[in-house]
């Protein structure tokens, strides 16, 4: 098996930061917000020691790679481009696309679109969601839930300003509010709370531990704030400025369905699918992707599996991809 290296892509016009190991049909591991590549460091390894090449980049707007500075380059066409491009750029036709959070949702819309080239996918946490009737941010205004985050985040500099006064402090509060290590008794501070913004901005509504939880060390803590210190938060928060008009372009697929092998993977305590539209989602994803194989819950993980339960996530990811 070969060595990690990091390395610099150029694809789709722009550069990608990306952790690279191993040789045989190639896995592309897309991370989430606030997250990086290196998000993936537990199944990187594993996956190349089981006979995949496998890239994990820095998406646009995150960590090393480039930031374009227009709000719209942020669209849901140029982040599948950019892993349409990086498959080409590793010298292949087709891979296997996996990915957590932001990067589900871009890994389904990558099945969705170009079949030819992702032949199978895995998501954790984010259920597929198809198309829905109405933009999501005009629905969510129209039935007066304001205090939703993705309407937070919405306007530029408000969440940027928040959060890159103490980069390490909003992850460590991040991180642990929405995993399974949340107690129970911080309901509404973390957890589903995780996902409202109230009086004093998104932070409030978080837990800032004494301890970090077992999964996530001091040193993994000090990488993950060196890189958003360099990077700033912007480029990851302007993902969800592009959610309406992400409706906009993807009217042609309106009612398409995911027919390559699928995975999903989630957290009983991921206040992701215990919203009901994720619910709703998760109970109806068999219907919209019917190349669904396995639908896997990890009992008492929460929002960020593969850091959270590496082990159960490693085997699961490789008794799906073994079983193309």
């Amino acid at each position: 098996m070969s060595e990690l290296r990091h390395h610099t892509l150029s694809v789709n016009y722009i550069h990608l930061h990306a952790a690279e190991q191993g040789s045989g049909p190639l896995v592309l591991l897309v991370h989430g917000w606030p997250e990086l590549g290196y998000a993936w460091r537990h199944q990187i390894a594993a996956l190349a020691a089981a006979g995949y090449h496998v890239i994990a980049p820095d998406m646009r707007g995150f960590g090393r790679s480039d930031r374009p500075a227009e709000m719209a380059d942020y669209g849901i066409m140029h982040l599948v481009g950019d892993l349409v491009a990086l498959v080409a750029a590793a010298g292949e036709r087709e891979a296997v696309v996996i990915g957590h959070d932001w990067g589900a949702n871009i890994a389904w819309q990558a099945a969705l679109f170009r079949p030819d080239v992702f032949r199978a996918v895995a998501c954790l946490s984010v259920p597929f969601r198809p198309r829905s009737p109405a933009p999501p941010l005009r629905t969510l205004r129209a039935a007066g839930q304001t205090g939703f985050y993705w309407l937070y985040f919405q306007e530029p500099g408000v969440a940027e300003a928040e959060f890159e006064r103490d980069p390490a402090e909003t992850l460590r509060r991040i991180l642990f509010s929405g995993s399974g290590d949340l107690p129970p008794g911080a309901a509404g501070r973390g957890g589903a709370g995780l996902l409202t913004v109230g009086e004093g901005g998104f932070l409030a509504h978080t837990v800032n531990p004494e301890v970090l939880p077992a999964w996530l060390t001091e040193a993994d803590l000090h990488h993950m704030a060196a890189e958003y210190r360099h990077s700033g938060f912007r480029g990851g928060l302007n993902y969800y400025r592009n959610i309406d008009r992400n409706w906009e372009l993807t009217a042609p697929w309106q009612g398409a369905t995911i027919r390559q092998p699928a995975l999903y993977i989630g957290g009983t305590r991921d206040p992701v699918i215990r919203t009901p539209m994720g619910q709703a989602s998760l109970e109806q994803m068999p219907r919209h992707v019917p190349g669904l194989r396995n639908s896997i819950l990890l009992e008492g993980a929460g929002h960020w599996l593969q850091q959270e339960r590496p082990a159960q996530v490693n085997q699961a990811l490789l008794g799906f991809l073994g079983g193309l």
